[in-house]
C-alpha cells in the first residue's frame, strides 16, 4: 500500500513538471529503465556481498562479487542489453547472477507467457489458478491478466483485419467453415508463389452461403488481394463458396473440388462393404497423374455406382470435371499432394480447433474474433510451405494458358 502510494506522489510530481522536462524523460525513456535495472542489480549484489572494499558482509563474507555477464532487459518491444553483475557462493560454489535480474526478467515475460497460457487453451477457471499461484510474485490477479489480454488481442485483431495483402504475390486460395464453440466461422488462406501458407480473413457465419463469403472475399480485394495472375481456387463441395468465387474473381479463377472430399461425399452412401470397395478404386483414379486416365476411371465408377447406388452415383458425377483440375494442368506429379485437397487449410482448421479447445461458448462476437485472430498469429509462423512449392511457377504458367490471360516476358 505504501510503495503504491509512493509511487502515485512521485506521479504526481512529474506532471507538474515543465512540459520540456517531461518530454526529455519520454525521449530517454529506454535509458531510464536502464539506469534503474543496473541500480538495482548493484544493490541486490552490495546486500549480499556488501559494498566495495568493505568487510562488513552478509552470512559470515559467504557471497563474493564475481564480475559480470552480458545480459538484456526488454523494454517495450525493444532488448537493450546490459551488464549483468554476478556473485561466487562459497557454500555451494557456484556462480549467479544478481538474483533480481532473474525477476526482472520474468517480470517483462509475465505478460507475454499468460497470454501464451491463455491462447493455448485454458479455461478461465483454470487460468484463475494459475494466476493466484503467480499472485504473490508479481502482484496480478486474474482480473488484470484478463484485461490485459483483451487489449492486446484487441490491438492485434486490429493489425490483423488491416494486413496489407498487396505485399504477397498469391497463386491459390483455399476456403473452408471450421465451427468453433457451436458458431460458424469461415476462413480463407492464401498460398504464395513461394509455397508460404497466410491466413487471409476470416467472418462469423451461419453457413458457407454465398453473400456472406462474397463479403469475406470483397474485404481481401480492398486489402489488396492481387488476383489477376490467376488463382486455384481449392474448395469442398460447397456452391455457396464455389458461387462466390466465381462471381468476385470472375475469369481469374479455377476451381479445384477437393478430392477428398468427394471421395467421402460418395461413399457416404454405401453400405460398408461396397464403402471399401469404392473408396479404394475412387482413391486409385484420383492418383492417376494423367487427366485422360483418371477421367476414364472415374467413368467407370461412375456407370458402376448407377447399378449400386443412385445417390452415389449422382454425387460423384456432380462437379466431376472440378475433381480433376490438377490433372488437367498437367501438374499431379508436382503439386496433386498439397493442392488436389483442401487439406491444408483442414490443418490449419485442426490447430485452431486445438487452441480453443476449451471455449464451451463466446460471449460476444468480438471475443471470437479476438481468439480466433489470436490463435491465427500463433500458428500462422509454424505452417510450413506446401510439398514441393518450387514448382509453384509451373502452376502460374497453366493458370496463365487456361484463363488466356497473357504471359509476361522476362528480360
Amino acid at each position: 500500500m505504501k510503495d503504491n502510494e509512493n509511487r502515485q506522489k512521485n506521479l504526481d510530481w512529474l506532471s507538474i513538471q515543465p512540459i520540456e522536462y517531461q518530454i526529455s524523460l519520454f525521449q530517454d525513456y529506454a535509458e531510464i529503465m536502464k539506469i534503474i535495472a543496473n541500480n538495482l542489480m548493484q544493490e541486490d549484489i552490495s546486500k549480499k556481498c556488501g559494498e566495495h572494499y568493505s568487510h562488513d558482509k552478509e552470512e559470515a563474507g559467504r557471497y563474493n562479487r564475481w564480475g559480470y555477464n552480458p545480459g538484456s532487459i526488454k523494454i517495450g518491444s525493444e532488448k537493450i542489453p546490459i551488464d549483468v553483475p554476478r556473485y561466487y557462493d562459497l557454500d555451494k560454489r557456484k556462480t549467479s547472477n544478481a538474483d533480481v535480474y532473474g525477476k526482472i526478467k520474468e517480470q517483462e515475460s509475465l505478460t507475454n507467457e499468460k497470454m501464451r497460457s491463455i491462447l493455448l487453451g485454458l479455461s478461465q477457471k483454470d487460468y484463475g489458478n494459475i494466476a493466484r499461484t503467480m499472485a504473490e510474485s508479481f502482484g496480478l490477479s486474474q482480473s488484470t491478466i484478463s484485461r490485459r489480454f483483451i487489449e492486446e488481442s484487441s490491438e492485434e485483431l486490429k493489425k490483423f483485419e488491416e494486413r496489407d495483402l498487396g505485399n504477397y504475390d498469391f497463386v491459390a486460395l483455399m476456403i473452408d467453415g471450421k465451427y468453433l464453440a457451436k458458431e460458424q466461422a469461415v476462413i480463407a488462406l492464401g498460398i504464395t508463389i513461394t509455397g508460404e501458407k497466410l491466413v487471409l480473413g476470416f467472418i462469423q457465419t451461419t453457413s458457407e452461403n454465398t453473400e456472406a463469403v462474397k463479403g469475406l472475399l470483397k474485404n481481401l480485394l480492398e486489402r489488396n488481394l492481387k488476383f489477376t495472375e490467376g488463382l486455384l481456387c481449392v474448395l469442398d463441395g460447397s456452391k455457396g463458396l464455389r458461387k462466390a468465387v466465381k462471381e468476385v474473381f470472375a475469369n481469374f479463377c479455377i476451381i479445384q473440388r477437393c478430392q477428398w472430399h468427394k471421395r467421402e461425399n460418395v461413399v457416404s452412401y454405401l453400405n460398408e462393404k461396397d464403402k471399401l470397395i469404392y473408396r479404394a478404386r475412387l482413391q486409385a483414379a484420383y492418383s492417376e497423374p494423367l487427366y485422360e486416365e483418371a477421367k476414364r476411371k472415374l467413368i467407370e465408377i461412375l456407370n458402376d455406382l448407377f447399378k449400386v447406388n443412385r445417390s452415389a452415383a449422382n454425387s460423384l458425377q456432380e462437379g466431376l470435371e472440378e475433381t480433376l483440375t490438377i490433372q488437367r494442368l498437367g501438374l499431379t506429379v508436382e503439386l496433386g499432394k498439397s493442392l488436389s485437397t483442401t487439406n491444408c487449410i483442414e490443418n490449419l482448421n485442426s490447430r485452431i480447433g486445438t487452441y480453443l479447445r476449451k471455449i464451451k461458448h463466446w460471449k460476444s462476437p468480438e471475443m471470437l474474433a479476438r481468439w480466433v485472430t489470436m490463435s491465427f498469429l500463433e500458428i500462422e509462423p509454424r505452417l510450413r510451405r506446401i510439398n514441393n512449392y518450387q514448382q509453384l511457377n509451373l502452376l502460374r504458367c497453366a493458370l496463365k494458358t487456361e484463363l488466356k490471360i497473357e504471359h509476361t516476358m522476362v528480360a
